[in-house]
């Protein structure tokens, strides 16, 4: 039974477990250190093995759809007739929505039928602004409208937020990041595992392992990564081997660029890895890189950086929130093989460096991207709103 003081919150996120990318992490990790909050979430299904509702520690999940990729089109529609009907059994305190686009729609449309509810939207797409006006642009007056009736935008960076403005959001914004659960990582981190993993991928004892976990699509531009170790093993006659974990619709391009490049015996491609795998690969690994076109906060970063791994990305999107150059990572040139080759090199001759920006990450993370934190200022935003 729900206590008649709890705080009751309906979610609406187009996406949720077992489909996971920062966003669901994010509602994962937040809502359950949030015991004294109920939390309903509205889902699109996109397979038919998902049940139409579950438990999933601390959300009650529904699902919408037929389980098939028109559900995502369909979401805004099905979530909101959906809400309606939870609504009146529930009487929400608040809805939140996980991303302006599909999910916000959905939010938008309850709050239109229901204005005393609290709504707040959460920006977290890394998406570049013309990637979203491509998209936007034939109803940019309704997608305006989702960040301007939102009554409290949380973003996880600066550039989003800015975002919101350009919008023409005037209320109150607050910028609280994504996080990782810091524990949890330092405590998976098992150097010796580490080893053990480089010997199964059959990784060469003495070369040093570049690692990556991104989507395979434009804007985490991975192809400018393949032709940088390109330029380190031909050039700079560097042992490295790229490692990458990810799935995406460039998966058979960058298989075939590696192939043209004749690096198959120095790119591993891993597909996708379970989240709570993710940890034993940051132990075998050397640097980070992901050489981004846009990010909105970068995740996958921060766990770097918790694992105790140095870090290099370009100055773009929410980077600049947590990378100095030369303190907590390094900066590379956008779309530029030559300067990331050079940047990792660096990274790779200069120890003195490497611990200084290994040191400086992992105390940056224990100060601002600790999981309990952010929980505890979403919390804030929630006891303010209602």
């Amino acid at each position: 039974m729900t206590g008649p003081n709890k705080t009751k919150v309906l979610i609406f996120s187009v996406t949720y477990f077992p489909f996971v990318g920062g966003a669901e992490v994010a509602l994962h990790e937040i809502t359950k250190r949030l015991t004294d909050v109920k939390f309903d979430l509205i889902t699109a299904k996109f397979s038919q093995n998902l049940l139409n509702s579950e438990v999933v520690d601390n959300i009650t999940v529904y699902r919408v759809g037929q389980g098939k990729k028109i559900d995502k089109y369909l979401y805004p529609l099905r979530a909101f007739f959906l809400a309606r009907k939870l609504n009146r059994q529930n009487n929400y305190h608040l809805i939140w929505a996980m991303m302006a686009t599909w999910a916000g729609m959905a939010a938008l449309v309850f709050k239109l039928f229901h204005p005393k509810t609290k709504y707040l939207l959460t920006l977290q797409s890394g998406d570049s602004d013309s990637f979203i006006r491509k998209r936007t642009w034939f109803w940019y007056p309704i997608y305006r409208q989702i960040y301007i009736c939102a009554n409290h935008i949380q973003a996880i960076s600066h550039w989003l937020a800015k975002r919101a403005r350009s919008y023409g959001y005037k209320k109150e914004i607050s910028i609280i990041p994504n996080g990782v659960d810091l524990v949890k990582m330092q405590n998976s981190i098992n150097r010796e595992q580490g080893i053990k993993l480089k010997n199964k991928l059959q990784i060469p004892k003495n070369n040093k392992i570049i690692f990556t976990s991104s989507r395979l699509v434009k804007k985490n531009d991975l192809a400018t990564l393949i032709k940088s170790i390109n330029l380190l093993v031909t050039d700079y006659e560097l042992l490295v081997t790229l490692v990458i974990a990810g799935s995406g619709k460039l998966e058979q391009k960058l298989k075939q660029l590696t192939k043209d490049l004749k690096l198959e015996n120095h790119v591993i491609f891993l597909g996708q890895i379970d989240y709570d795998e993710i940890s034993k690969y940051y132990a075998s690994a050397d640097i980070f890189v992901r050489p981004s076109l846009s990010e909105g906060q970068g995740i996958a970063f921060i766990e770097a950086m918790a694992a105790g791994l140095p870090i290099i990305a370009t100055p773009v999107g929410g980077i600049p929130d947590f990378l100095l150059d030369k303190k907590t990572g390094l900066f590379c040139q956008v779309n530029n093989p030559g300067d990331l080759a050079e940047k990792i090199k660096l990274l790779l001759a200069d120890k003195e460096l490497y611990v200084e920006i290994q040191k400086n990450g992992l105390e940056l993370v224990k100060q601002k991207y600790d999981w309990n934190l952010v929980a505890a200022k979403m919390k804030e935003i929630f006891n303010n709103l209602i």
